[in-house]
């Protein structure tokens, strides 16, 4: 089998380490978790339940021998907030003393890669390319002229892997205290 299809939440167990692989300290941000059980638990809460940024409803998967191989995690903008929502409400009940915040990552005119990974056996082997190859194409079949992403600027091996893919950077955000280069291709 080497398929790229929808994820489900009986992908819970080999995709949320792999979102978490992808987006770093930041899991630990969106979930409020200490330590990384902790992050992988509130991840795949999420992961199994519609309606939020981390659910299985943004993500596609690569299959390939039966094992899924990488993801790539894609919503639109302009969603960004309302799927957010859920991550600070559940941060709320978790920490009800501290303020929780969430940095903006997508413009609301851009259909926004949030997270792309690929298990370290199938790296080397072009599926990173090829989920956003389809991510590119989800959005085109969604009506989006522009795609997005932001990388982490000392990521400079995914910098120019985008730049191949024909992004480019146009400007630079601060998430959770660390820089990041959003680059934008047009469909």
């Amino acid at each position: 089998m080497n398929i790229i299809r929808p994820a489900t939440p009986e992908d819970a167990a080999a995709t949320v380490p792999l979102i978490l692989d992808a987006i770093q300290d930041i899991g630990y941000q969106l979930t409020g978790a200490a330590t990384h059980e902790e992050a992988v638990e509130r991840l795949t809460y999420f992961f199994t339940r519609e309606g939020n940024r981390l659910s299985y409803e943004h993500v596609l998967v690569k299959v390939l021998d039966r094992q899924i191989a990488g993801m790539i995690l894609c919503y639109h903008g302009q969603h960004a907030k309302a799927i957010d929502q859920p991550l600070l409400d559940r941060l709320h009940e978790l920490l009800p003393d501290r303020e929780a915040v969430l940095d903006q990552e997508a413009d609301e005119d851009e259909y926004y890669i949030d997270a792309l990974a690929v298990s370290p056996q199938w790296k080397g082997r072009g599926i990173g390319t090829e989920l956003i190859s389809a991510a590119e194409q989800a959005a085109r079949q969604q009506c989006y002229c522009k795609i997005a992403l932001n990388v982490e600027q000392s990521n400079t091996r995914a910098q120019a892997l985008y730049q191949r893919l024909g992004y480019e950077t146009d400007k630079h955000r601060t998430i959770h205290g660390k820089r990041y280069d959003h680059m934008v291709k047009m469909l």
